[in-house]
């Protein structure tokens, strides 16, 4: 049996004969192209032929070169395809998803383990930002996102309703130990208030003072209180008991579901907007991303807002439009 050449040997002919230039050769395989010569040389001593014929300003292949060069570069070509096709394999365990970071934060962190659990074939991995992912540039497969309620068609992107997003003050009940309960838009007039800066320029969100126009109490000034720029603090100080907070009803659900938080005034607001799953029309059949878009749906679904509707709410928030 003959010895098999060495690999940079025949990745330096190949590279040579593809081009006939030990030059281009070399700067490909980012090599000196004295390098390059001496690996075709030993090359040539190993085979006991020559390989190529030295002109002054190129090279040219031998009739053995000839026969040589298609099966070296067939050789590489099928090299390449295995680890593309090895590459591909592993990205297909892979699913990167975009989300706002208080969405993240309250609401898709405590559920992912069951994705996780019914498809233990996925890597998922969260990308948490308030700037929405670019598909081409960034790497994400599939995204939510806080968008307007009829949000402008893009024909390549596949845009899917998950919820809309109404706004409640929500409060921790360790207030009323502290200053009473508000049960009344005039008695929270008169409580700290929490602030959710943090799509407050970019959506043009509703405010504590659209809450309470609504309400009517258009001079209420609500320009005191704490301000937070991200979603998840401001709940977590809400919690605490530092005041009352117009919050997203879909992020606080978990804190009112469980009672760290209560709604002290059964007037939702809307916001105008909904979540949205998002993904490139063209990788939406994707069996990850498919499988993320259906179950992020039925987790939407399975929410059960009855709890919290019959203690502090008329009707599902949701479907609660701006009242004056």
């Amino acid at each position: 049996m003959y010895k098999m050449p060495p690999l940079n040997a025949l990745r330096a002919f190949e590279a040579s004969a593809r081009h006939l230039s030990l030059a281009k050769a070399a700067q490909e395989l980012n090599v000196s192209p004295g390098a390059v010569s001496h690996q075709i040389r030993a090359l040539e001593a190993l085979l006991g032929i020559e390989l190529f014929e030295r002109r002054v300003r190129a090279i040219a292949l031998t009739p053995a070169a000839k026969m040589l060069y298609p099966g070296v570069q067939n050789g590489f070509l099928q090299i390449q395809q295995a680890v593309a096709r090895l590459r591909q394999a592993a990205n297909e365990r892979v699913l990167v998803v975009s989300t706002p970071p208080g969405l993240t934060a309250k609401w898709l962190a405590a559920r992912l383990y069951r994705f996780a659990s019914e498809h233990p074939e996925i890597e998922v991995r969260i990308s948490s930002s308030l700037a929405n992912a670019n598909f081409t540039s960034d790497g994400v497969d599939v995204a939510v996102r806080n968008l307007a309620a009829r949000p402008a068609d893009d024909p390549g992107l596949l845009i899917e309703r998950l919820v809309e997003v109404s706004l409640v003050p929500v409060c921790s009940p360790r207030l009323d130990e502290q200053r009473g309960t508000p049960r009344t838009a005039e008695a929270l007039a008169r409580m700290p208030l929490i602030h959710d800066d943090s799509l407050a320029a970019r959506a043009k969100m509703p405010t504590w003072s659209d809450w309470f126009s609504a309400a009517g109490l258009p001079s209420i000034d609500v320009s005191r209180g704490l301000h937070f720029n991200s979603s998840d603090h401001a709940l977590d100080a809400a919690g605490e008991g530092a005041g009352v907070l117009l919050a997203h009803d879909l992020l606080a659900y978990d804190d009112l579901r469980t009672g760290r938080l209560i709604i002290p005034v059964a007037r939702p607001i809307s916001s105008n907007r909904a979540y949205y799953v998002v993904c490139p029309r063209h990788r939406s059949t994707v069996p990850q991303v498919r499988a993320f878009r259906d179950w992020i749906k039925q987790e939407v679904a399975a929410l059960d807002w009855a709890p919290i509707r019959g203690k502090t709410m008329p009707a599902k928030p949701q479907d609660l439009a701006t009242k004056s």
